[in-house]
C-alpha cells in the first residue's frame, strides 16, 4: 500500500507483537461464538452489532500488521541533502551520518529514524515520521475493540435474555464462564494500557513534540513556533482530510513540511 516493508530482527518483540496477535484472535473467536452468533440466532441482537465487531477487528489487526511492517522513516546510507535545509541536520554520533533535527538513534534497530517517537516492542518497530499515523490508529481501534469486548461481556450476563443452551457447542457450553472471564480480564489489561499511552500520544502531538524529546527536555519550545493542533495532525497523518485519519488501508502522502518548522504547511 505504498510503504516499504521493514523488518525487525529482534526476539523480544516478536514475542510481545505474538502476544498482542493471541490476544486480538482470541476475542475476534471466542466472542462471536459465545455471545454475537448466540444471541442474534435467538433475535436478542441485529446482524449490525457482529458487523461493527468485525469491523473494530479488521481495522485494529490492519494497522498492526501495517505499523509493524512499516518503514518508520530510517535515513539512507547516502542522503540527499537539499541546500536550502542544511543547516537544519545534523551528524549523528553513533552511527556517523548526517540526518534532519528530530532524528533519533534506535540502538535496537541500529539506524536513525526521522522524528522517532519511541521504539515499540508490541509493534516490534520503531513508531517515527512514517508510520506515527498507523501507531495512533492501531491504539484508537484497540480502545474500541477491548471496549466493545467489556461492554458485550456485562450484556451476556446482565443485558441479553438467557440463552437456550441445547443448541450450543458442548466445549462453549461447559467453560462459557471461564472464556469470557479471561476475555474480560484481557480486555481491562489492554484497554488500561492503552489509553494511558494514547493519551500521551495525543498530548504529543498537539504539543508537537515526541516522547524521546520530553524525555530528553530538548523541545525547544522557545525557538520552535507553536502549531494550530488540525496542522500538526494533517502532517503526522499526511492529509488534511479528517475521514482519512481513520482509514489504515491507504497511502501516507507526507507533507512537505521544512525542518525549520514553519507556521504555515
Amino acid at each position: 500500500m505504498g510503504l516499504r516493508i521493514h523488518f525487525v530482527i529482534d526476539p523480544q518483540g516478536w514475542c510481545c507483537m505474538g502476544l498482542i496477535i493471541f490476544v486480538w484472535l482470541y476475542n475476534t473467536i471466542f466472542i462471536p461464538k459465545v455471545i454475537l452468533f448466540p444471541h442474534y440466532e435467538e433475535g436478542h441482537i441485529s446482524a449490525v452489532a457482529i458487523l461493527c465487531y468485525y469491523f473494530c477487528s479488521l481495522f485494529c489487526i490492519a494497522s498492526l500488521v501495517r505499523a509493524s511492517v512499516a518503514d518508520p522513516g530510517k535515513l539512507p546510507e547516502n542522503p540527499k541533502i537539499p541546500v536550502t535545509e542544511r543547516e537544519f541536520w545534523e551528524l549523528c554520533n553513533k552511527c556517523n551520518r548526517m540526518r534532519p533535527k528530530r532524528s533519533h538513534h534506535c540502538s535496537r534497530c541500529g539506524h536513525c529514524v526521522r522524528r522517532m517517537d519511541h521504539h515499540c516492542p508490541w509493534i516490534n518497530n520503531c513508531v517515527g515520521e512514517d508510520n506515527h499515523w498507523l501507531f495512533l490508529q492501531l491504539c484508537f481501534y484497540t480502545q474500541i475493540l477491548s471496549s466493545y469486548t467489556l461492554i458485550l461481556d456485562f450484556c451476556h450476563y446482565y443485558y441479553f435474555l438467557p440463552l437456550k443452551k441445547d443448541n450450543w457447542d458442548i466445549f462453549i457450553f461447559r467453560h462459557e464462564l471461564a472464556l469470557l472471564r479471561i476475555s474480560a480480564f484481557m480486555g481491562l489489561i489492554i484497554l488500561g494500557g492503552i489509553s494511558g499511552l494514547f493519551y500521551t500520544q495525543l498530548m504529543g502531538i498537539f504539543t508537537d513534540t515526541t516522547t524521546i524529546e520530553k524525555m530528553s527536555n530538548c523541545c525547544e519550545e522557545i525557538s520552535r513556533p507553536r502549531k494550530p493542533w488540525q496542522q500538526t495532525f494533517s502532517e503526522v497523518f499526511g492529509t488534511r482530510w479528517k475521514i482519512l485519519w481513520f482509514i489504515p488501508f491507504r497511502q501516507r502522502q507526507p507533507l512537505r513540511v521544512p525542518y525549520h518548522f514553519a507556521n504555515h504547511v
